[in-house]
C-alpha cells in the first residue's frame, strides 16, 4: 500500500532519513517524540513536500504521479490542517459530494449524528474534540483504501476517542484497507495497531508487531550490583537511575527465567518511546 525507500528531507536544522513499508489491510502506528520527524512522513507519502532523495511509492506507484482518482483513495487528517471555521456541516455536503465519487450523503450525515455533531451550527463554534471527530469523519467518508491519521483522537475524552477508534476498526476490519495513525495516546495504538515504527531525529530507529513489544518486550529494574553481574546481551537500550538502571529488553522471558530477583515490567509503547531516545 505504502513504501518509503531511503526517503531523504533536508531542512535547515532537521533531516530525514526514512525507510518503511505498510502493506495492505495493516494498521501501522508512527510513534516519537514532538519533532522527531512524523509529521514530515506522512507530508512525504501525500506529496505535500518535495523530497532531496529516495522514494515514496503509493498503491504500487510513485506518489507524484498519483491520479485524481488514486487521490480520493486516500482519506486525512493532519494536526495542522483544518475545516472553514464559518460553514457548517450542511453547508459541507455538496462539496464532499462533488468532491468525492463515493460518497455517501445518508451514511455521512448518520455518522455525524451518531458522534453528537451538530449539522446547521457553525464550525467555529464547535469544541476542539467536535472539530476532530467532523475531522475523521470527513476522511472516512468517501470509502478512502488508505488512512493517514496525525494524532486523531488529540482532545477527546475518553467516551469520545473509543467512539472513533471503533469506526478506525469497523474501517479495517476487511483486510482490504490501511491505515498509519500516529498519536502520544500509547493505548490507543496498543488496542489497534498491528505493528508499530519508531522515529527519532528523523530516522527509524524500531519497527516492532505490537503484539511482540507487549508481550516479548519488558523494562528491567536493576541495582548497581545486579546490573554488574546481568548478561547485557539481550539489552536494547540503558538509562542510568538513582537506584541503578533500566535496561530495555526484548527478550522477558530470558531475564525472567534467569534473574528471578530482578524486578522486571511488561513492555510498552510509552516505555519504548521513553527509552529509545538518544540520550539514553
Amino acid at each position: 500500500m505504502i513504501k518509503l525507500n531511503n526517503v531523504v528531507k533536508q531542512y535547515d536544522n532537521f533531516r530525514l532519513e526514512c525507510s518503511m513499508e505498510i502493506p495492505t489491510g495493516q494498521v501501522t502506528g508512527l510513534i516519537g517524540r514532538n519533532g522527531a520527524g512524523k509529521s514530515t512522513v506522512f507530508k512525504a507519502i501525500l506529496g505535500l513536500i518535495h523530497t532531496d532523495g529516495g522514494t515514496v511509492e503509493v498503491f504500487g506507484k510513485d506518489a507524484a504521479k498519483l491520479t485524481q482518482a488514486d487521490r480520493e483513495q486516500i482519506g486525512v487528517v493532519l494536526s495542522d490542517s483544518g475545516l472553514c471555521n464559518y460553514l457548517t456541516i450542511k453547508d459541507f455536503l455538496p462539496m464532499l459530494n462533488t468532491m468525492y465519487a463515493d460518497f455517501s450523503v445518508k451514511k455521512f450525515t448518520a455518522d455525524c449524528e451518531r458522534m453528537g455533531l451538530p449539522m446547521k451550527k457553525k464550525i467555529k463554534e464547535f469544541s476542539t474534540g467536535m472539530k476532530r471527530k467532523l475531522q475523521i469523519l470527513v476522511a472516512l467518508s468517501h470509502n478512502a483504501k488508505l488512512l493517514i491519521l496525525d494524532e486523531p483522537t488529540a482532545g477527546l475524552d475518553v467516551v469520545a476517542r473509543d467512539e472513533l477508534l471503533g469506526l478506525l476498526r469497523e474501517y479495517a476490519e476487511d483486510g482490504e484497507r490501511s491505515i498509519v495513525i500516529s498519536s502520544h495516546i500509547s493505548s490507543d495504538l496498543e488496542g489497534i495497531c498491528d505493528d508499530v515504527y519508531m522515529i527519532e531525529n528523523g530516522k527509524i530507529v524500531l519497527h516492532e508487531d505490537t503484539d511482540v513489544l507487549l508481550n516479548e518486550y519488558g523494562l528491567l529494574k536493576v541495582t548497581k550490583e545486579q546490573y554488574a553481574q546481568l548478561d547485557r546481551t539481550h539489552l536494547l537500550k540503558t538509562r542510568e537511575e538513582n537506584f541503578g538502571y533500566s535496561c530495555l529488553t526484548k527478550e522477558r522471558q530470558f531475564y525472567q527465567d534467569n534473574y528471578p530477583s530482578v524486578v522486571i515490567e511488561r513492555g510498552s509503547i510509552d516505555e519504548v518511546i521513553t527509552m529509545m531516545t538518544k540520550n539514553n
